[in-house]
């Protein structure tokens, strides 16, 4: 997927791959490796990524990708780095690994085949629905949304869903 929105937005499809392949390196690392892990390499963890430790996969698959597979290429790691919450700096390359993490074919949710035709045209667009479709999902499961996913959001101009009124 990610190879395909590289080719479809004329960035590096090399790259893409790569970082598509690469992006999920400690998914299925438990939480105290994850914490554990990048305390050992005096990586910083703020507060939401404590709370919702699975989020660090995508920082610490960056730093794998690194050691084990020698990759150096920043802008790889990056995007592996940023795959999960995105940010407020997002690179074409960035925003590419975010997507087809979210609407690769493996997905199940009711608009991922639309978002996905959406991300072949439109890669801002498809950031902007993404980034809605997502936060609207964490506050309807009762989550507050990732800083750094808000912070895309708002780079992007994603109209944010309202917090769900608890009153």
């Amino acid at each position: 997927m990610a190879a395909r929105l590289a080719r479809a937005h004329g960035e590096d499809v090399d790259r893409a791959r790569d970082a598509g392949l690469l992006h999920d390196l400690a998914r299925l690392y438990s939480a105290d490796r994850l914490l554990r892990e990048l305390a050992e390499r005096g990586l910083a963890i703020d507060a939401f990524e404590r709370a919702n430790p699975v989020v660090l996969h995508a920082r610490l698959g960056a730093e794998l990708a690194r050691e084990r597979f020698g990759v150096d290429d920043e802008a790889v790691l990056s995007a592996i780095r940023k795959h999960t919450l995105a940010g407020a700096v997002m690179s074409p390359l960035d925003a590419i690994v975010y997507l087809a993490d979210g609407l690769e074919p493996g997905r199940d949710f009711a608009d991922r085949a639309e978002l996905a035709d959406l991300a072949a045209r439109d890669l801002d667009g498809a950031m902007r629905a993404m980034l809605r479709s997502s936060i609207a999902y964490e506050r309807r499961n009762g989550r507050a949304p990732a800083p750094a996913t808000l912070d895309a959001a708002r780079r992007y101009g994603a109209v944010i869903p309202e917090e769900p009124d608890t009153a």
